[in-house]
């Protein structure tokens, strides 16, 4: 007898499991899409561009000097003393040096490209989630995917697409900038 209740027990939590599963909803976003008709994000994403190839430019100047010393002491190394030749390769150390130094600073891990990205646009991210997480509690989702990230979704049906209201939520009207 105990073991038919145990049974009708385990059936029936497994039942109300499975209905609670199935009850859960979800939606899905795009927060490619999402950041592309916010326009503050793409003045930011040209502000780090510029900055970017502006770094990438000197780094180059720097590299491009580097290379001319090199060249001008093999051009002239049979002519140079022994300790003309220390303190030219010395001279091309010390400068290729401060060239990665250079490199690392500005693009590095915490570099100050890395810095500015997190100053110009981690506020506007944190906004988007915000919004998320607020239509999510609205809508009573259980869950939201990325359609942008890793994450691959083989389908998507646009009715779970919550990427327009994450918008309309941030004030921004979809399909208002993108070109």
């Amino acid at each position: 007898m105990f073991k038919s209740l145990k049974k009708i027990g385990i059936v029936g939590a497994f039942l109300l499991t499975s209905t609670f599963a199935f009850s859960q909803s979800f939606a899905y976003v795009d927060t490619e899409y999402i950041l592309e008709n916010i326009p503050d994000y793409k003045d930011a994403q040209g502000e780090l561009d510029k900055l970017s190839i502006e770094w990438q430019k000197q780094l180059e100047r720097r590299y491009s000097e580097i290379d001319k010393m090199y060249k001008n002491y093999q051009a002239e190394q049979i002519l140079l003393t022994e300790d003309m030749k220390v303190k030219r390769e010395d001279e091309i150390i010390k400068k290729e040096k401060a060239a990665k130094e250079y490199q690392k600073v500005k693009f590095g891990v915490d570099g100050e490209l890395f810095q500015k990205r997190k100053e110009l646009v981690k506020p506007l991210q944190d906004k988007v989630y915000k919004a998320i997480s607020e239509i999510a509690n609205y809508k009573k989702l259980g869950v939201i995917f990325d359609k942008a990230s890793a994450l691959t979704m083989l389908y998507t049906n646009p009715k779970y697409n919550v990427s327009d209201d994450v918008l309309k939520k941030m004030g921004y009207k979809p399909g208002e900038t993108k070109q």
